[in-house]
């Protein structure tokens, strides 16, 4: 036991050693981070100071936009300092904070992306009893027991990880402290209850994953009897973007879970993990954009009250 070295940092070797390819990777992540703090951003912008945009719906698109700016800030800053610094090493407490915070953040999302299934259901298969229902206080509970959910099931897997020292390998193959990688290298007391852990996890995720099946089975089903196009239209333009960010969560987080384990750093490992901790918080504002026409009304009222108006006044 005196020969054991406890580790107290990591080595995060994620591409090639040259530091050109470092450096541009790291200008590209910081591109993809100002892009997404952009677009999220003004999403939480518009939902707060759009007095049309206080519905249930958009206080739900607010939270779900704040955890991407959460989500995305706990590690693409730190790679971005690494890869333009030529740093490498991440402490072990960083390292225990981001996967505590960002487990918190993602397990946090797909809790409101029930919800928010939940909430279109209503809407659209129940409408006459949507202001009973879904209610400010409902609203309230439903977030506040969402954020609880993330919290405490982020908290059991970090102190179930982080319980026993580490004294196998310091090198992670990731430009984060992904789960998987982290796991590899810890205990062999650590791996089993991880595997205990893992499968109460995917029976809780298979019984939300059903729940949403029949809830947008049942939410297309009324929307296609519906004999109105307008009503139509409508009633698809707020379901299909909360589906299309379901979807794309849903497979990022398959990827990030079958994938295989990489055991030597790769462009296609970079790429592969990229898809899953970035794509989502980036194309989620797009999404919202493109097909919500409530919000693309705020942003096009946000800019002629601060843009448009402005110039009138200064031409006058």
């Amino acid at each position: 036991m005196n020969n054991l070295t406890i580790i107290t940092e990591f080595l995060l070797m994620d591409i090639s050693s040259s530091s050109e390819l470092q450096v541009l990777k790291g200008v590209l992540f910081l591109e993809i981070y100002l892009v997404t703090m952009a677009g999220n951003l003004l999403t939480i912008l518009v939902v707060v100071t759009d007095p049309h945009l206080h519905f249930p719906m958009y206080f739900f698109i607010g939270n779900l936009s704040f955890i991407d700016v959460c989500s995305i800030s706990v590690i693409v800053p730190k790679s971005i300092v690494n890869s333009l610094t030529g740093g490498k090493s991440i402490s072990l407490k960083e390292c225990a904070a981001q996967i505590f915070l960002y487990t918190f953040f993602v397990s946090t999302e797909f809790a409101f992306l029930v919800v928010m299934s939940y909430d279109r259901y209503i809407a659209i298969c129940h409408p006459l009893h949507y202001g009973l229902t879904v209610t400010p206080q409902v609203c309230e509970q439903a977030a506040g027991g969402s954020w609880a959910s993330g919290l405490l099931y982020s908290a059991i897997h970090t102190v179930t990880m982080f319980r026993l020292p580490f004294i196998k390998s310091n090198v992670i193959h990731q430009y984060f402290c992904d789960i998987p990688q982290v796991l590899r290298i810890s205990s062999s007391d650590v791996q089993f209850s991880e595997s205990v852990l893992i499968p109460i996890s995917a029976g809780i995720l298979l019984a939300c994953f059903a729940f949403l099946f029949m809830s947008y089975v049942k939410i297309f089903s009324s929307v296609l009897q519906i004999h109105s196009v307008e009503a139509r239209n409508k009633a698809l333009s707020t379901c299909t973007p909360q589906l299309a960010i379901l979807l794309s969560f849903i497979i990022s987080g398959l990827i990030a879970v079958l994938g295989p384990v990489a055991n030597t750093a790769s462009f296609k490992n970079l790429l592969t993990t990229m898809f899953y901790t970035m794509l989502p918080p980036f194309i989620n504002p797009l999404i919202y954009s493109l097909r919500n026409r409530e919000i693309n009304s705020a942003l096009r009222r946000l800019y002629q009250k601060y843009f448009e108006f402005p110039n009138r006044v200064l031409l006058d």
